[in-house]
C-alpha cells in the first residue's frame, strides 16, 4: 500500500509540474509575441485617429520625422533606452506606445498562464484587441468598426475550441448590443442629444460574443465601479467632473471584460 500511495503522489506531481510548465511556456510566448503586437496596435492607435498612414512607409519620429532603426523599435526596451525620447531630435515618445506594448504583454501572460494552448492565444487575441480600441476610445472617442468588427469575428470563430458554446455566445452578442442600443435610443429621446457613442454598443455587442450572457451583467457593474473611481480620483484632484462631461464607457467596459475573461476561462478548466 505505501508504495501505491507512493507512486501515486509521484504521479500527481509529474502531472502538476507539467501542467505548470506548459503555462509557463505559454505565458512568456503569449507575452513576447504580445509586446511584438502590441507595437503594431500602438501605431495604429497614434496614427489612424489622426488620418496617418499606418500600413505604408517606414516608422518614423513623430516629432522630426527621422525614420526609426531597428534599434528603435524592440518593444518596451527601445523605450526605456532612449527615456521615452527620439534619439534624434528630443521629442518625447507617446505614451499610448509603451502603455500599449506592456498591457499587450501583460495580457498575453495572463491568458497565457490562465489557459495553456489554443484558447490562451484566442483570449491574448481578444485582450490586445480589448486594450487598443480602450486606448483609443479613451483617448479619441473613438471606436472603429474595422476593430470592433475584427473582435466580433474572433468572437464568433473561437466558439470552435474556447468555453462559451455557441448559444450562450450569441444570446450574449444579440443581447448586449440590443440593450445599449436600446438605452442610447431612449436617452436621445428623451433628452434630445446623444448620449453614448455609436460605437459603444457594437463593443459590447463583440464582447458577447466572447463572454456569452451570463457575464455581461458584472461587467457592466465592474465598467459602472470604475467610473465611479475615476470621478473620484478626478474629484480628489481637484478637477471635479461635471454632470455633462463624457466618460468613454467603450474604455470601461474594455477594462471590465478582459478580466472578466479570465476568470471565466480559469474556471471552465
Amino acid at each position: 500500500m505505501p508504495c501505491c500511495w507512493g507512486s501515486t503522489a509521484s504521479a500527481c506531481i509529474a502531472i502538476l509540474s507539467g501542467d505548470v510548465t506548459d503555462a509557463i511556456i505559454w505565458a512568456v510566448g503569449l507575452g513576447l509575441l504580445g509586446a511584438i503586437a502590441g507595437s503594431f496596435l500602438a501605431t495604429i492607435a497614434v496614427r489612424w485617429p489622426a488620418e496617418r498612414s499606418v500600413a505604408r512607409g517606414r516608422s518614423a519620429c513623430d516629432g522630426c520625422g527621422r525614420a526609426l532603426t531597428a534599434r528603435d523599435l524592440v518593444p518596451l526596451l527601445s523605450w526605456v533606452a532612449t527615456r521615452g525620447r527620439c534619439g534624434a531630435c528630443g521629442a518625447r515618445i507617446d505614451s499610448r506606445h509603451p502603455l500599449i506594448e506592456a498591457g499587450c504583454a501583460l495580457a498575453g501572460i495572463a491568458a497565457g498562464y490562465a489557459a495553456p494552448g489554443v484558447a490562451g492565444a484566442a483570449g491574448a487575441l481578444f485582450g490586445w484587441l480589448l486594450l487598443t480600441l480602450a486606448v483609443m476610445d479613451a483617448h479619441d472617442f473613438w471606436l472603429p468598426d474595422e476593430l470592433t468588427g475584427a473582435l466580433a469575428i474572433g468572437g464568433v470563430a473561437s466558439a470552435w475550441w474556447v468555453a462559451p458554446d455557441w448559444p450562450e455566445r450569441l444570446i450574449g452578442g444579440v443581447g448586449s448590443f440590443a440593450l445599449l442600443w436600446l438605452v442610447a435610443a431612449g436617452y436621445r429621446r428623451w433628452r434630445g442629444r446623444e448620449g453614448m457613442g455609436g460605437g459603444d454598443p457594437k463593443l459590447f455587442g463583440a464582447i458577447g460574443l466572447w463572454l456569452g450572457w451570463r457575464l455581461l451583467p458584472a461587467v457592466l457593474v465592474i465598467a459602472g465601479l470604475v467610473g465611479l473611481g475615476w470621478i473620484a480620483f478626478q474629484y480628489l484632484r481637484g478637477r471635479a467632473m461635471a454632470a455633462d462631461d463624457a466618460l468613454p464607457l467603450g474604455t470601461l467596459m474594455a477594462v471590465a471584460a478582459y478580466p472578466a475573461w479570465i476568470v471565466m476561462i480559469g474556471s471552465a478548466g
